[in-house]
């Protein structure tokens, strides 16, 4: 689909961002979300198109001329599977009071808005609130204690054997992680732990991403039968790769950088953007499990001043982190206490969906 088709079929677009939420300076950008439903090429046949998120320079229109490279928009399908999965970026598209577009059809979509939320934003709102810290963490880390040069394999114990490559230290790790989920299926005491691996969360990814502690060291030899040389090995190479990663990641951070935020930045300690989307992120997950109802400008809730004192860095280091402690703390208290249900009803969704997509027409 081009992107006058998508237009032409939108239901739903909103202002997000900074502007969305009621915090933004002078100089935010202005980032649009929404929801199409696609032709019936690809309901019918084997086309499949999930979202658009490019092209909006090369493909001008006169409908949506505003749109620009901050712009995506999802269709119908992916969006409610997002939706089910309490996605924050996409649960927030039905609960804005004013729309740049809304159709009849995408009022449908919002009147159901209810019934897409459930306990599941605690992992949600939580994860996405980490995801930030972390990558205020990883900033900090290069502030105060940059990397001075390309780390070598020699580094970490690896002079006479060459490191395992990514490839083959993945195949093990996926290898190990099925051990591990095969083992529990069946015991009793580890149910829970057994939904939780398979469950959407990428533990897979998690596996590969950090270096195996040496605490588990022992296990996993035992468990995957391996040599105590090999996990050795596989412990030194994996922290070897993690330590490239952190090199390529702080030399794309220093090259791609926003000057004016970078000066904030170096001001201040740390990435102020990062701790206001954290706090917020947080903030947002308790209000839903409270009130089963989400807010998405925060004049609304009345700390807009102190998400922006936040992103202007009036608050320490230190401050913010223990502000953010303090809301993991009230989202586990809150999410003991919703009367939200588990999960969303999936199949109440399916159905809506086809309802919608009936209504829309091809």
């Amino acid at each position: 689909m081009n992107r006058l088709e998508i237009e032409n079929r939108t239901i739903l677009l909103a202002l997000t961002g900074s502007r969305g939420y009621g915090l933004e300076t002078a100089t935010s950008d202005y980032d649009y979300r929404g929801v199409f439903i696609a032709t019936e090429p690809y309901y019918l046949g084997f086309d499949l198109i999930e979202q658009k998120d490019r092209g909006w320079d090369t493909e001008p229109t006169e409908k949506f001329p505003f749109l620009s490279q901050d712009t995506c928009l999802y269709e119908l399908k992916k969006f409610l599977k997002l939706l089910v999965d309490n996605n924050p970026n996409i649960l927030e598209l039905l609960w804005f009071k004013n729309y740049i577009n809304i159709t009849e059809v995408g009022e449908k979509l919002r009147q159901h808005r209810q019934m897409f939320l459930s306990k599941k934003v605690k992992q949600t709102y939580s994860g996405y609130g980490y995801a930030q810290i972390k990558k205020l963490e990883s900033h900090r880390r290069w502030l105060l204690n940059p990397p001075t040069h390309q780390p070598t394999a020699g580094e970490f114990g690896l002079v006479d054997t060459p490191p395992l490559t990514v490839s083959q230290m993945n195949g093990f790790l996926e290898y190990l992680y099925g051990l591990v989920r095969d083992r529990i299926e069946f015991l009793e005491p580890a149910k829970e732990l057994y939904h939780l691996l398979t469950a959407d969360i990428d533990f897979k990814g998690i596996l590969k991403q950090y270096p195996l502690p040496e605490e588990s060291l022992e296990m996993t030899q035992k468990l995957a039968n391996s040599s105590n040389d090999f996990i050795q090995l596989l412990q030194k190479s994996q922290q070897y790769q993690r330590a490239c990663r952190e090199y390529k990641n702080y030399q794309d951070w220093q090259k791609n950088r926003n000057p004016e935020r970078a000066e904030m930045e170096a001001k201040v300690g740390y990435d102020c953007k990062f701790a206001m989307q954290a706090i917020r992120l947080l903030k947002t997950g308790i209000e839903i499990l409270e009130t089963q109802s989400l807010i998405v400008d925060r004049r609304e809730t009345g700390d807009t001043e102190e998400l922006l004192d936040i992103k202007k860095g009036k608050y320490t280091y230190d401050q913010v982190m223990e502000m953010a402690k303090n809301l993991y703390q009230k989202l586990d208290e809150a999410a003991e206490n919703s009367t939200l249900p588990k999960q969303v009803d999936a199949e109440a969704v399916n159905q809506l969906c086809i309802e919608l997509v009936s209504q829309q027409g091809f």
